[in-house]
């Protein structure tokens, strides 16, 4: 089924709570990948002379690594995300296929379907440096169009791949793979299926992209295509409009670079979302990212806008790292609720900062604590527990239940207050060293992945009944069962608060 692309009922801007219950769908979500499948090439080494017969450096290499790029890095992306890509893609029957091959292979979240042709090489760029400076790029390719076998083969890639995914991005680099007949027979088996088409261009003409429900120009390329400096918003705006005019479609998402995006829709007045990127490191790669993100946003159910929020977010953090980096998940939900709660209280951490931490005590010989609820109102039976969690260890940590995992336990009432709220008043309390949260309806999987070495519930329990005792015991650790007090539990505090008062 094709994703939403606008929520017309929505005037406000979408909460980071609200684009982190997208983000927790991404795993859900499957994207085919089609087009230019690019092998880059970084050979490392160091420079201590010119050469005598020219003057150019010498290079004496220490390291050759190599990283997916073109429509590979778009497929990468969307696997680092918590997504699945169905790659199509056109590869050599040389040592740089075999590379990229490998590659894929051995990255989960990629199912490859490439296409090998012989007497066409696999295109590498092959880049030469001494630190950080790039000295000279190889690039190895070609920009013939597939002939007619190669089109065959790739569309019966296409073919077998279609029916399984939510969303198409055509990865256009102008290696010859999205060719005239390529693109035009994709777009009418895309229209024929109903399936989501979004195109990250590099035509002059955009017009070849007619059928494409969305396209993802940046500056440079939209100012190419429609003669229009989109520089400033207004012009950002009106060359998204020429742009959809060419294509028919349903939406352009130009990518200005610092500016930040502009997402221009039929019937609807432009949206400039400003950049979210905190530290800008290295721009590479980054519009594969973007372009990642949007499909898996739209392939999890989120409206247009919130996946462009989402993608800008994703993009943000990517250029934020050297070279052509990827963005995990779990970054994108530390961006999200990190910049409201990391400045409300540092013990506020992430799965993975929490691990960090944890392994730190331990190599310190400290024993950790853990508890877990969904602590929605702090009530003196909440502090009892945590004093006492506290005094049967060296440090504690608090997992919480995200909003979702909340409503799912307790109904769709609950919670009475968000997630953001909850840990914030949790990392408030003395008793607590850090603070957590988990998506599922237990922390059986945070328990196995944290390793603690003490299990805090409440006296209610059995130890038989604690989720991830079983597994704190068998290394050696325990339950600790708090006693509770009498009249005091969050379901009968909002009893009492919604009672009809009588007489």
């Amino acid at each position: 089924m094709t994703p939403p692309l606008a929520d017309r009922s929505r005037t406000s801007p979408p909460t980071d709570i609200e684009l982190a219950t997208i983000v927790r769908r991404f795993h859900t979500v499957r994207i085919l990948v089609i087009g230019d499948v690019i092998l880059d090439r970084y050979i490392t080494g160091s420079v201590q002379r010119l050469s005598p017969e020219a003057p150019i450096a010498v290079l004496r290499p220490a390291n050759n690594r190599c990283t997916l790029g073109g429509a590979a890095n778009v497929a990468l992306n969307i696997a680092t995300l918590g997504g699945h890509a169905i790659l199509i893609g056109v590869v050599g029957d040389d040592p740089s296929g075999d590379d990229v091959d490998r590659l894929v292979t051995a990255t989960a979240g990629i199912s490859p379907a490439l296409v090998r042709i012989a007497g066409r090489p696999t295109t590498c760029k092959t880049r030469f440096m001494t630190g950080s400076h790039q000295l000279l790029r190889l690039d190895e390719e070609t920009t013939a169009p597939l002939n007619a076998a190669g089109l065959q083969a790739v569309m019966a890639a296409v073919e077998r791949a279609i029916d399984a995914a939510d969303v198409i991005v055509l990865s256009d680099y102008a290696k010859g793979v999205l060719c005239d007949d390529v693109l035009q027979a994709i777009l009418a088996c895309a229209t024929r299926t109903g399936k989501l088409v979004i195109a990250d261009p590099k035509r002059a003409d955009f017009a070849a992209y007619r059928g494409a429900a969305i396209l993802t120009p940046n500056e440079l390329e939209v100012r190419t295509a429609t003669r229009i400096d989109a520089e400033h918003d207004a012009e950002a705006d009106r060359a998204g409009r020429v742009a959809l005019e060419a294509t028919g479609g349903e939406a352009v998402l130009v990518t200005r670079s610092a500016k930040g995006l502009t997402l221009v829709c039929r019937d609807r007045e432009a949206l400039h979302i400003p950049t979210r990127a905190r530290e800008v490191a290295d721009v590479s790669g980054a519009g594969d990212t973007l372009v990642a993100a949007l499909a898996v946003a739209l392939g999890a159910g989120a409206a247009l806008p919130e996946a462009a929020i989402l993608a800008n977010a994703t993009a943000g953090i990517s250029v934020g790292k050297q070279g052509t980096a990827t963005v995990s998940r779990q970054e994108l939900l530390d961006a999200l609720h990190l910049d409201d709660l990391v400045q409300t209280d540092r013990k506020v951490a992430s799965l993975e900062e929490a691990i960090e931490q944890i392994a730190e005590w331990h190599r310190r010989g400290l024993k950790v604590g853990f508890a877990n609820g969904c602590f929605d109102l702090i009530h003196p039976g909440h502090v009892r527990l945590l004093s006492e969690a506290r005094a049967a260890c060296d440090r504690l940590i608090v997992a919480l239940n995200t909003d979702a995992s909340v409503k799912r336990l307790k109904g769709p009432s609950r919670p009475l207050q968000n997630e953001m709220a909850r840990a914030t008043v949790m990392a408030s309390m003395a008793p607590v060293d850090l603070v957590t949260l988990f998506d599922e309806d237990t922390p059986l999987e945070m328990i196995r992945a944290l390793r603690p070495d003490i299990l805090v519930k409440g006296s209610d329990y059995t130890v038989d009944q604690v989720v991830g005792g079983d597994l704190v015991q068998a290394r050696g650790g325990k339950v600790v069962l708090v006693t509770l007090r009498e009249g005091h539990s969050t379901t009968g505090t909002i009893r009492r608060m919604t009672a009809p008062v009588e007489g």
